[in-house]
Formats: structure tokens, sequence, C-alpha cells
């Protein structure tokens, strides 16, 4: 009877553990998914920054008459869809 005791004991004892682990892990876990998220934001707000930089940098050379052709049908394409979305936008206050 004893033995059984001791097992049980011992069982418990283990089980008592990996709850411990498992709670721990659950909150290492939660932390790496906020770390995670925030580098997203910050790669994001990072791609943003880029793009808008690209964009003054087109500006710029266009401003200096400095574009070579790729650049030139680059920066027409931007413009382009920017005109496109200002439509849009007018469209949709005029209904």
């Amino acid at each position: 009877m004893e033995q059984i005791e001791t097992h049980i004991a011992r069982i418990n004892t283990k089980l008592q553990d990996l709850l411990k682990k498992h709670a721990s892990l659950q909150k290492q876990n939660q932390q790496q998914q906020e770390l995670i998220a925030k580098l997203k934001e910050q790669q994001e707000a990072g791609e943003k920054k880029i793009k808008a930089l690209e964009e003054q940098q087109y500006i710029l050379k266009s401003a200096a008459g400095e574009l070579n052709s790729a650049d030139k049908k680059a920066f027409e394409q931007t413009i382009s869809r920017y005109i496109k979305e200002i439509d849009k936008c007018i469209a949709l206050l005029s209904e």
C-alpha cells in the first residue's frame, strides 16, 4: 500500500512540474507573439517610410530633370495611381 502512495505522490509531483513548465511555456509563447506583432508593425512602418522617401526622391529628380526612362515611367505610374484614387474619392463624394 505504501508503494502505491509513494508512486502516486511521485506522479503528482511530476504532474505539478509539468503544469509549471506548461504555464511557463505559454507565457513565453505569449511574449514571443507580442514581440512578433511589434516587429511586424515596425517593419510596416519602415516600409511605409521607405516608400515615402522613394516618392520624394522621384519628385526631387523630376524637379531637377534627372529622371532616367525607367524612373520616369515608375513616377508616371505612381502619379496615375494617385489620380485614379482621387477620381474614385470624388465620385464617392458626389454620390
